[in-house]
């Protein structure tokens, strides 16, 4: 940034009183500085010396033996010229139509006159009784269109019906029974209308702005994970033997391929994010100068296209998922198991599920156990960490959230995007529920768990049966009683999965399911059974495994 923008970036103090001429009390136009420090328009001090018979200040009247050479200050005239750039006040200078051969700029136009007067040809209109009654506005070049044609009269009402202006002979006349107000009145309404419709574009543009800044961190991240989840597969790959070497290549392409398109589809977002806020900013700045214009008619007549609605597109659903797939890392390697012998199957498997408990590890979120949700015989811990069902029945306040037949609890905390995953530790129970139900599940009564009554549970009963809870219900063998159970979900895709978290291992998964409300997670320690089942269900900090 230079000196002279300096002076004037957005959040400087300085105000358009700090760059005006006393003289013609506008911005300056080619500042010159007088011997007394005083600055002027070159063309305004000038003027003032021919009309005087004293060379001397205007401002603080010293007066000068010598005329002064007068040289344009080159710094003030940047600093100025940029503060009206700035300011919407770079407009074509319009000069008095009385002037003779050197003409002054323009201060005032007269409708009834028409004309356009200089500070010293004003004058009259400020004594002269038929005069000081004109209408007076900011100087424009098309004089003409601010005056009714038909009666030669100031254009200085606006008529709703027709959307047009005219003058106070037009509301008499054709316009006699129609809705018309001063035009002061209607842009001030517009000027409103503005100023909303700038900040609706400079949200628009901040959101853009903010999207683009998290498209390049998802897709930053997404690369690191992907190197991670690289690493991995090549650890999984040299535990092998050479017979999976081009197996390992195929891999690494489709990884990288994928990253390729990430990346690729990131810059096309970005791209279009970019020019979205090009034409934003544009706007803005067209309604920043508009928004400060005295103009009427101008602000009028630009009004309908500038507050029109923008073509642009609703980013708010926009997201990059910054992790690789585990499903595709497993389809991949799927396929190459069909070439391998069994023990060398087994090995990839197991290094498959150790690779997917650390993919979905990655989404861990922080339960707690919601109190209003809880059947009556379930006891909380006060952390909210565990909960552990007893034979005495509390005395609770009614709630509509709480389950008051069977003995089941929810999540504080709802999901209704993305992707989360929590422990819980089992040990010591025969029995119990967990997963996830949606918001609007039955909680009175009966509970008939299956995902077309919003519930994707698994199970234990007698110690020994695991069952997935889908229609129709789905056995599940392990190979020995789980210590702790990991749920995943991910809203978009539609899946719910359970794993083995000590095994390292999956146990079931509902896919292509449709979620359309909150997600909470759901547990039930389900009945003590005379102390058989007594263990708490514990909800645990999910430790990565290595």
């Amino acid at each position: 940034m230079d000196q002279s923008e300096s002076f004037v970036c957005d959040s400087s103090p300085l105000s358009e009183d700090q760059f005006q001429c006393s003289i013609c009390l506008d911005v300056f136009t080619d500042p010159v500085s007088t011997p007394c420090g005083h600055n002027f328009c070159k063309t305004c001090l000038t003027q003032y010396w021919n009309n005087t018979q004293h060379c001397q200040c205007p401002l603080c009247k010293e007066t000068f033996t010598k005329r002064p050479e007068l040289k344009i200050n080159t710094t003030l005239r940047e600093v100025a010229d940029h503060f009206k750039k700035k300011s919407g006040l770079d407009k074509p200078e319009i000069l008095c139509n009385v002037c003779g051969e050197e003409k002054l700029k323009a201060l005032k136009s007269c409708l009834d006159c028409e004309l356009t007067y200089c500070k010293l040809h004003l004058e009259p209109h400020n004594y002269v009784p038929i005069l000081k009654d004109h209408k007076l506005i900011d100087p424009v070049k098309n004089l003409e269109d601010y005056i009714c044609q038909k009666h030669k009269k100031p254009l200085e009402l606006f008529c709703r019906d027709d959307q047009t202006f005219v003058c106070k002979y037009c509301t008499v006349t054709d316009h006699k029974t129609h809705n018309t107000v001063h035009i002061e009145v209607e842009s001030g309404e517009k000027k409103t209308q503005l100023g909303k419709t700038q900040i609706e574009v400079q949200q628009m543009i901040q959101d853009r702005q903010k999207k683009i800044k998290d498209v390049k961190h998802t897709i930053e991240l997404r690369k690191r994970n992907t190197e991670k989840e690289i690493t991995d597969s090549v650890e999984v790959f040299t535990a092998l033997m050479r017979s999976i070497e081009r197996s390992q290549a195929k891999l690494l392409v489709v990884m990288e391929e994928k990253q390729k398109a990430a990346e690729r589809q990131a810059e096309d977002l970005i791209k279009e994010l970019e020019q979205e806020i090009t034409e934003l900013k544009r706007r803005d700045t067209d309604l920043e100068q508009l928004s400060h214009t005295e103009d009427h008619l101008h602000l009028l007549q630009t009004y309908p296209s500038l507050c029109s609605p923008l073509h642009t597109k609703n980013w708010t659903d926009l997201s990059i998922d910054p992790h690789l797939s585990v499903e595709t890392v497993r389809k991949t390697l799927s396929e190459i198991l069909k070439g391998l012998d069994k023990e060398l199957s087994q090995t990839l498997h197991d290094k498959v599920r150790e690779t997917e408990l650390r993919g979905v590890q990655q989404y861990a979120v922080d339960v707690t156990l919601d109190p209003k949700t809880a059947h009556p015989n379930l006891i909380l811990s006060d952390d909210g960490k565990q909960v552990t069902h007893v034979d005495t029945k509390q005395n609770l306040p009614y709630n509509p959230k709480r389950f008051d037949c069977c003995a089941n609890v929810l999540g504080k905390k709802g999901f209704c995007s993305g992707r989360f995953y929590y422990e819980v530790q089992v040990s010591g129970k025969t029995d119990w529920d967990l997963g996830v139900a949606r918001e609007s599940v039955n909680r009175k009564g009966r509970v008939n768990l299956k995902p077309q009554n919003g519930f994707w549970t698994l199970w234990l009963r007698n110690g020994k049966k695991y069952e997935a809870c889908a229609s129709p219900p789905a056995p599940v063998l392990l190979r020995k009683k789980t210590q702790k159970v990991g749920v995943f979900v991910d809203y978009e895709e539609g899946l719910v999965s359970f794993h083995d978290v000590e095994a390292r291992s999956h146990i079931y998964s509902f896919t292509g399911q449709s979620f359309t409300e909150k997600l909470y997670p759901f547990f039930s320690p389900c009945s003590n059974d005379g102390g058989k089942n007594s263990a708490p269900l514990i909800i645990s900090c999910v430790s990565k495994t290595k």
